[in-house]
């Protein structure tokens, strides 16, 4: 293999693939990235047998081929060269690489291409596509949610399934840990009908967070029951589904909390940011006090101190006092997209629905902390 390539070229594509390589490997083939030049392109894949990222990028190829180096240094080299260098990658018949750019050389050790594994998809009878921005949106709104307790396996990823049927049909992203949870939801795409509900790997919705950077692009989106395929212009990602049930998280979502509290979600988000200030990492609680059209927040620490703050509020139900995990307020309040946040309380005792205002598309249920 023969290739000649711009280094911005290369560089991007090489951000893409080289996060999905573990900097830990006992099988060393799946330290590389699988480099493949033909016509007038460079392919790069890489795997952890989870998920695997294919990119392609124009390039000058001398000679068609193909070969294996490892990924994390040929990324690290790329990143390190000069802005608008060319480089030159040359496998020839040995077992090193050498890679030109400028006065500077580089020789990598290579692995065959024939090691190299390939994630087979396999049939994915469900198939349809929607914007880049769009998939996003869900995503976002969604993945702080996402548990990280290994325990419950089954709630380490996003649960994507499509609720409703006709014209009413919407394409749902669930995510909890058991203390919070998100849901995020849009018209379903032509095509999702009937598909089965999966859950996307905690990995996999990072990548795709980082991947999905043009909104303009037009995601097709291929599935089975245990395989997902997503083709974002040049680049398809593959990755294996959570093997599980995910809870029936309906049963979870308040439909009887009638304290309804709004507020100015800046103000807000300032406030419990400010409180939070004196408070443990060992305990996050800030206690809300809400009477009179006011909220009074307090945060109370046994060995560093206390701090209040107060802020105005539309609430006409009885007085309350209800506690939260303030780390847990903050991510919620930092996906809100309107001014104003509701919130639809019960007792102290009891979740707290948390909603913009105005916006029926997503909500957040947040389990409240003794205080």
């Amino acid at each position: 293999m023969r290739v000649r390539i711009e280094r911005a070229n290369l560089l991007k594509a090489l951000n893409h693939v080289h996060r999905v390589v573990e900097r830990r490997n006992t099988i060393p083939i799946l330290a590389n990235v699988l480099l493949r030049a033909e016509g007038d392109e460079l392919s790069l894949k890489a795997t952890d047998l989870d998920m695997e990222i294919v990119d392609r990028v124009p390039a000058a190829v001398e000679q068609a081929g193909a070969s294996t180096v490892p990924a994390h240094m040929l990324y690290d080299i790329v990143r390190k060269l000069p802005d608008g260098a060319e480089i030159g990658l040359d496998s020839g018949s040995g077992q090193i690489m050498a890679l030109k750019a400028g006065r500077a050389r580089f020789s990598l050790q290579m692995l065959p291409e024939a090691d190299f594994p390939d994630l087979n998809a396999g049939e994915l009878p469900f198939s349809f596509a929607l914007p880049s921005e769009a998939l996003k949106r869900l995503i976002d709104r969604t993945q702080f949610a996402i548990s990280t307790e290994e325990t419950r396996y089954y709630l380490n990823g996003i649960f994507f399934h499509v609720v409703g049927d006709g014209g009413q049909a919407r394409l749902r992203a669930v995510a909890t840990d058991g203390h919070r949870l998100a849901k995020a939801e849009l018209a379903a795409p032509d095509g999702s009908a009937g598909m089965p509900g999966i859950i996307v790997p905690r990995k996999t919705v990072s990548e795709l967070q980082k991947l999905l950077e043009n909104p303009e692009v037009e995601v097709a989106v291929a599935l089975s029951d245990t395989k997902i395929r997503l083709n974002i212009g040049d680049l398809v990602l593959t990755s294996k589904l959570i093997d599980g049930t995910f809870p029936d998280y309906e049963r979870v979502i308040p439909k009887a909390n009638d304290k309804e509290l709004r507020l100015e979600k800046r103000d807000f988000e300032s406030a419990v940011d400010r409180v939070s200030t004196i408070s443990s990492d060992r305990g996050r609680a800030v206690k809300l006090s809400l009477a009179d059209g006011k909220m009074v927040l307090a945060v109370n620490n046994p060995d560093s101190g206390s701090a209040t703050d107060e802020i105005p509020v539309s609430y006409e139900s009885e007085p309350l006092e209800i506690g939260f995990n303030s780390k847990y307020l903050l991510d919620i309040a930092g996906q809100l997209t309107t001014d104003e946040a509701v919130f639809r309380l019960a007792d102290p005792g009891s979740p707290t629905l948390i909603q913009d205002s105005g916006d029926a598309d997503a909500l957040y249920v947040l389990m409240p902390m003794r205080v």
